[in-house]
């Protein structure tokens, strides 16, 4: 047990540096730009929704939501932003050497397919928002979870940490599970190389915490999941989005019928995707 911990923390402490580089370019770039990005999400619809839900950062499924619940934005373009949403994906992707090929893999893949999703999601729930806004709702202040004053390089430092435990706990369960269960019996519980597997790791990613995506990209370096598997999970994972979603919206029933979407638009795509990759 001890021994497998210890492996952990030095395999996880190789990619430490590059983890925190990676988090202090990204506060670099949403602390100079997050005051555009409510503007970005209202005046280029699904296509911006799409793009800038790629970036990695959580708060943008947080303003999506925001802007949703205050009908500035669609729910196609709400719904493009939550599945173009890693979370943790990219940042850990990022800190792997030779994963910088699966990063735009993963995020050309999940671009396409949230402006597809938002086409479908536009024309299915038959919901355009109210075009008319008010001056009131124009100017409408949208919270961001990054505060200005604290520079970049403490929250990149927070960040670093906190991302870095969930990966050290993440490391250590998957080789502790290996250790105990068998890589081989272990491929057979997470359905390795079946149809069924996106639908799993759909569930997975639907886990509002960052936890989530973290665990589904450790799975999918570790060849235990496919491509395909791994965008459904990373598809459905829209960090705290959806829960800001639900506790600011009063219409449960269309929430879940938004989530349900979501789930059953990333599942299919990840299992065409395993199909045909």
């Amino acid at each position: 047990m001890l021994h497998i911990l210890e492996h952990s923390i030095i395999d996880s402490l190789k990619i430490l540096p590059f983890l925190f580089v990676t988090y202090l370019i990204i506060e670099y770039i949403v602390h100079k730009s997050s005051g555009k990005i409510s503007n970005g999400l209202k005046n280029y619809g699904i296509a911006g929704g799409a793009l800038l839900g790629s970036l990695p950062q959580c708060g943008f499924s947080v303003a999506a939501a925001n802007l949703y619940n205050n009908k500035l934005i669609t729910t196609g373009t709400l719904i493009a932003v939550f599945i173009s949403t890693s979370d943790e994906a990219i940042p850990v992707l990022l800190a792997n050497s030779g994963s910088l090929g699966t990063v735009i893999k993963l995020l050309a893949t999940k671009i396409i397919l949230a402006v597809i999703a938002g086409l479908i999601a536009d024309y299915a729930f038959s919901k355009f928002l109210n075009n008319n806004i008010s001056d009131s709702q124009k100017h409408l202040k949208i919270s961001h979870p990054h505060h200005c004053e604290h520079g970049v390089i403490l929250p990149a430092l927070k960040h670093t940490a906190k991302i870095y435990v969930y990966i050290i706990i993440t490391m250590f369960i998957m080789e502790l599970a290996i250790s105990l269960v068998g890589e081989e019996n272990l491929s057979k519980i997470l359905m390795t190389n079946t149809i069924i597997q996106p639908a799993i790791t759909g569930l997975v990613g639907l886990i509002p915490n960052c936890a989530s995506s973290i665990i589904l990209t450790q799975l999918h370096l570790s060849g235990s999941l496919s491509f395909g598997s791994a965008v459904a999970g990373l598809s459905t994972g829209a960090g705290v989005g959806l829960i800001v979603l639900f506790k600011a919206r009063k219409s449960i029933r269309e929430n879940i019928k938004i989530m349900l979407f979501i789930y059953v638009f990333s599942v299919i795509a990840g299992s065409v995707i395993q199909l045909i990759a």
